[in-house]
């Protein structure tokens, strides 16, 4: 697990990095940043460019180096235009993630932990392994002994003014979910293929 300064790692990488940042607090530290005597940020390389993003998806998904690369060489085995596609869908099946993009937690952080925990089950198995990679059709459940816990505290009532992604359902009532289809690309914030262009090097 990734632990360093939320706000230091989210001026230098972008707000998108952590939910943590995407606040008014962030923005009033930010401008401390920005004023008329701020030396103005050298033009940056290809390079440059490229291990920046790869470093925004590290710490957005909270992952290591290795498990990063891993995610790339997966996605390189296909060719062509699909190994973008394939790359994200193999960051965006992780447990963890899957719990976050859920609503059950307010960030990817809380949800490796919960996973690690045992409060998730899925197809009827304990699962404590926060990167493990949810397939469609797989029905994930908070764990019996779980649901009392505090951290699924009016969960329902959370849940009423969160807009999960059309490829996930959860059943509030039941407590479980289901992923429904392949992720689909949405984020604007990550640039993938200038990442897999880093790795290709």
């Amino acid at each position: 697990m990734i632990s360093k300064p939320k706000f230091k790692i989210g001026r230098r990488l972008g707000a998108g990095v952590y939910d943590k940042c995407q606040t008014a607090k962030f923005s009033a530290s930010s401008g401390k940043f920005a004023g008329p005597n701020a030396r103005r940020p050298k033009a940056l390389t290809e390079y440059g460019a490229q291990l920046i993003e790869k470093q925004k998806i590290r710490f957005s998904y909270g992952i290591t180096e290795r498990q990063l690369s891993n995610y790339v060489k997966k996605a390189s085995l296909v060719k062509g235009s699909g190994t973008a596609e394939k790359f994200y869908e193999n960051l965006e099946s992780r447990l963890d993630n899957i719990v976050y993009r859920m609503g059950l937690t307010n960030s990817r952080r809380a949800a490796r932990q919960m996973v690690s925990h045992g409060h998730f089950i899925v197809n009827n198995h304990k699962v404590t392994i926060p990167s493990y990679e949810v397939k469609v059709g797989d029905v994930i459940k908070i764990r019996e002994g779980s649901k009392t816990k505090k951290i699924f505290d009016n969960l329902i009532d959370r849940l009423k003014e969160y807009n999960c992604p059309a490829w996930l359902s959860f059943d509030a009532s039941k407590m479980e979910g289901k992923m429904l289809a392949k992720p689909k690309n949405v984020e604007t914030f990550l640039d993938l293929n200038a990442v897999l262009e880093f790795y290709s090097r």
